[in-house]
């Protein structure tokens, strides 16, 4: 993260790097991205977790994109201090984007493989959250219309405990960093 210029949060216990990890096969309705969330524990030690989730919309989304624009897929980058833990869909505790602004491709043609023109970006207060499907999940589906979706539900009820630590010592403000897999090579 350091080397393609992004902050990396080392100081202090629980706090909270955040990082998604776009694979390099880009399989729409396949969760084959990983989320790993990088800190220092309760002992001081580095420790780093990592989640099987989705960066992309699912195939529903893709062939019926809820703007006409077309279906959001976030941009690889850092957004500093964009997320915070409130309600997903009013229904339970996730991390959502209510703090700052991301950028998004829009892919509009309505057919199930996934365009990222560089073009059709745009910034702006999408609610592109981190969030959990059901129990476990093996497809996408519904599950994302652009946000970045936990595969199983208990490896989400992890982050999102990792996430109320980090928040009652530095505050319900978070960053998330998405890279390409290719960034890592």
């Amino acid at each position: 993260m350091k080397s393609l210029g992004y902050k990396v949060f080392s100081s202090g216990r629980w706090n909270l790097n955040i990082v998604g990890v776009r694979s390099a096969l880009q399989r729409p309705n396949a969760f084959d991205d990983r989320l790993y969330v990088i800190f220092r524990d309760h002992s001081d030690q580095w420790q780093q977790l990592c989640f099987q989730i989705t960066c992309d919309p699912g195939h529903y989304h893709l062939r019926n994109p809820s703007k006409v624009e077309g279906t959001a897929i976030l941009c690889p980058g850092q957004y500093r201090g964009a997320y915070a833990i409130d309600k997903h869909q009013g229904r339970y505790d996730a991390l959502c984007q209510r703090l700052g602004k991301v950028a998004v491709y829009r892919d509009g043609d309505r057919d199930t493989v996934i365009e990222m023109d560089p073009d059709s970006v745009e910034e702006g207060m999408y609610g592109i959250n981190i969030h959990k499907s059901g129990k476990i999940s093996t497809q996408v589906d519904r599950w994302s219309a652009g946000c970045q979706v936990f595969s199983h539900s208990h490896e989400f009820d992890l982050f999102i405990s990792l996430c109320r630590l980090s928040a009652a010592k530095f505050g319900n403000s978070f960053t998330y960093t998405l890279l390409d897999e290719q960034e890592l090579r």
